[in-house]
């Protein structure tokens, strides 16, 4: 092949006139067309000096054309960056300036305030909106429909996907056309996918999930996308009917089970649900089955492996659990202290071997060696145990991840805003449980002595630094933080103190 992930998610099917993606006005495009305007994308941002192997960054709302972005990446052997729409300019900088991005793809209606971002980075700037609008794809318009697609091999990179860092710095993950590759093919015969497939997709397609999985996926096994710019209740169940599959956060399942139009006969031509991007609820799992007669099928992956876990297609879909290691991909349990392997039944840290594992993060061989052992396991800082049976559950981190709504959330990042803010002394951020988005995080701020910190200026000021998804739903004033004996801040101490938060 002359490139593994082009030829063989996208360039297999030219030529194709059967549907690709079916859009929120009706319209549809097939993979023909999809294909044609990927080489006018091509041709695009090579014409702008973009060369293989180069990083273009986006930052741009799901559309179609966004989509046709990511394979224009792959056809011309560009790295793919990926970033949430809901960073703020701060955060899009550091990312930029790290990545060295040669392109930067941004939202039309932003590119006044990014603006000063590209020329302090010098990184070209150009526009893409969600309507064939932008002055990308006006350049895009100009070109030819055919493009010579670039050489690559398995061990290219494909994209960075960055990742959050407990000092606060962001980790750009490297992934191969490899890694990529190995973890579609496997998922589609996991998940049993074939071209009969309609996933009905109302993800964001800047993170592992909803590109590299929903999509990917959908594209090997020669499926279809009801292509939705984000989750809306009322069109998820409008459009349920002509689906066959879907993917979604538990936030999405716990909205249907709340709405009383969701019901056995809406769902009943489904052949599967899939959740993942954060821990599903027991009782979530009861309700929906309850509901539907269907169970949700629960996985476990992550920024730095893709898919590393599912419960299984046919067989014993066990609640609380995240399933069985997929097949290519070794799991092991181990001491975090030795690195022993442990038996069966004990909790432990988490590690990870196979095709799937990234190769490392940009730019940081230091922070690549801690995590990423020489003999190829991934430790994800996950704990978790493993039974007899072979089934993985997750019982809490070892780092202070925080995982809302699917994203990942660093407490220390928010920490360092609220510590500057006056009258304030010191603040721990921490994850409590949350009915709707799994977990949401609450920040218990200490008062300098005499001081009566203002919690709507504190609020005021993450808006502007801090993405919405990371921004503390509560903050509560404390005398003290409660510390062990090495002056360490017990976290569990805090999450067990407000673990009902949220409760109603």
């Amino acid at each position: 092949m002359v490139n593994p992930l082009y030829d063989t998610l996208f360039g297999r099917h030219a030529g194709k006139t059967t549907p690709f993606l079916h859009l929120p006005d009706g319209s549809t495009i097939t993979h023909k067309d999809f294909l044609a305007r990927t080489a006018r994308f091509a041709n695009a941002i090579t014409s702008l000096g973009v060369k293989p192997g180069d990083r273009l960054a986006a930052q741009i709302d799901k559309s179609a054309d966004a989509l046709v972005l990511y394979a224009a990446c792959v056809q011309a052997g560009v790295i793919f960056l990926p970033l949430n729409t809901a960073y703020t300019a701060d955060e899009v900088s550091y990312f930029i300036d790290n990545s060295g991005a040669s392109l930067f793809v941004c939202q039309p209606a932003q590119r006044e305030n990014l603006d000063s971002l590209s020329k302090a980075t010098g990184t070209r700037l150009e526009t893409l909106g969600t309507d064939n609008s932008g002055s990308l794809a006006d350049i895009a318009n100009q070109q030819n429909d055919s493009f010579e697609t670039v050489a690559r091999t398995r061990d290219d990179l494909a994209a960075f996907l960055y990742t959050s860092g407990t000092t606060g710095r962001s980790k750009g993950a490297m992934l191969t056309q490899g890694n990529l590759l190995s973890n579609a093919t496997t998922l589609v015969e996991a998940w049993s996918f074939s071209s009969d497939d309609v996933l009905l997709h109302a993800l964001p397609i800047f993170h592992t999930h909803g590109l590299f999985v929903a999509v990917n996926v959908t594209l090997l096994a020669g499926g279809s996308l009801i292509f939705m710019p984000k989750f809306d209740q009322d069109q998820i169940i409008a459009n349920l009917p002509r689906a066959t599959t879907m993917m979604g956060v538990p936030t999405f399942y716990t909205r249907l089970l709340d709405d009383p139009r969701f019901t056995q006969e809406l769902a009943q031509h489904m052949r599967l649900f899939i959740s993942g991007s954060a821990p599903l609820l027991a009782e979530t799992h009861i309700a929906f089955e309850q509901r539907t007669g269907l169970r949700i099928l629960e996985r476990y992956g992550m920024t730095e492996t893709n898919m590393n876990t599912s419960n299984p297609y046919d067989g014993d879909r066990r609640a609380g659990t995240v399933g069985l290691p997929l097949p290519g991909v070794e799991l092991k349990i181990t001491h975090p202290v030795t690195g022993e392997t442990l038996p069966n039944g004990e909790v432990g840290q988490i590690e990870v071997r196979g095709p799937n594992v990234f190769v490392g993060y940009w730019q940081m061989p230091e922070k690549t060696a801690e995590e990423l052992r020489e003999d190829g396991f991934f430790i994800t800082g996950d704990l978790g145990t493993i039974d007899d049976d072979g089934y993985v559950t997750i019982v809490g981190r070892n780092k202070d991840l925080i995982i809302s709504g699917g994203f990942n959330i660093y407490p220390k990042e928010i920490e360092l805003v609220i510590d500057e803010q006056p009258g304030v002394l010191e603040s721990a951020v921490i994850g409590v449980p949350h009915p709707d988005f799994g977990e949401s995080p609450v920040a218990i701020i200490v008062a300098q002595n005499g001081a009566t910190p203002d919690l709507d200026a504190i609020a005021g000021t993450m808006q502007q630094s801090l993405a919405r998804f990371k921004q503390p739903r509560k903050l509560i004033i404390v005398p003290e933080l409660p510390r062990n004996t090495m002056g360490k801040v017990q976290k569990n101490v805090l999450r067990d103190t407000y673990a009902d938060a949220f409760v109603a």
